[in-house]
């Protein structure tokens, strides 16, 4: 097993390659094809369609964004948490999936990149769904670990053999501090998620903002101090921005 970890349009990517085919341990943004393309093509000097097999960890731009276009262009299988409903579903779920667009295309900015298209379906159509425990569809060695709390259907990817995990969002690196994701729209699952991790006493993680790290006993006691208690959501930040907006006006 060879991992590559790439800088995506917002994100960090992960690449895992072994002679039989190769992984993607998230579904990047739609922004990211060209670069993957790119990587495999003339970097790894293997054929686009060696792509087996696509993690989504959840549903938000840069992890789900490029996800049924990979699938299009190279054959490949996704895989994801094995659930009954579709995270943007409803009116509201359509109206958050504009507004993670528009997060997205902030945080790009921010970090001075190029505007880009980033539009993907709502609406993910895995080949495979996985709950707690099962084994990814060709990849053995990686195991799925349940972290929910930044949405409803985080999971998590264990490499086995070396005891490290690529844990998507359940934290962010931000300078040399370890902090919550935004948003955290299940509060008391995401602390719950936070402790096992935490008790698997693992050798590393792979953070998707923030790269490989591992936490020390006191970060661990640090994330679980600002792990929010109320959900952190846009619409609650919006209403809190716009109830302090009406104050000063008053």
């Amino acid at each position: 097993m060879k991992l590559h970890q790439l800088q995506g349009y917002i994100q960090c990517v992960y690449l895992v390659e072994y002679p039989e085919g190769l992984l993607l341990l998230d579904g990047c943004c739609r922004a990211d094809i060209a670069m993957l393309k790119r990587t495999i093509t003339e970097v790894l000097q293997r054929p686009f369609s060696d792509l087996k097999l696509v993690v989504v960890t959840h549903m938000h731009p840069d992890h789900a964004g490029a996800a049924h276009k990979l699938r299009e262009l190279t054959g490949c299988k996704i895989a994801s948490a094995k659930t009954s409903k579709h995270w943007y579903r409803g009116f509201g779920g359509r109206l958050l999936h504009l507004t993670d667009l528009l997060l997205a295309g902030w945080v790009a900015g921010r970090l001075g990149k190029p505007r880009k298209n980033l539009w993907y379906s709502p609406f993910l159509h895995p080949d495979f769904g996985l709950v707690d425990g099962d084994c990814l569809p060709y990849f053995p060695e990686w195991q799925v670990v349940s972290t929910p709390g930044h949405t409803d259907r985080d999971i998590s990817v264990l490499h086995t053999p070396t005891r490290r995990m690529y844990v998507a969002d359940l934290m962010v690196k931000v300078k040399s501090r370890f902090i919550p994701p935004f948003p955290v729209f299940h509060p008391n699952q995401y602390k719950v998620s936070l402790q096992k991790v935490r008790d698997m006493q693992l050798d590393a993680l792979w953070l998707a903002h923030g790269g490989e790290v591992s936490l020390s006993v006191n970060e661990y006691a640090h994330l679980a101090t600002v792990a929010p208690r109320l959900p952190q959501t846009p619409w609650r930040a919006t209403k809190i921005k716009a109830k302090l907006w009406l104050r000063t006006r008053k």
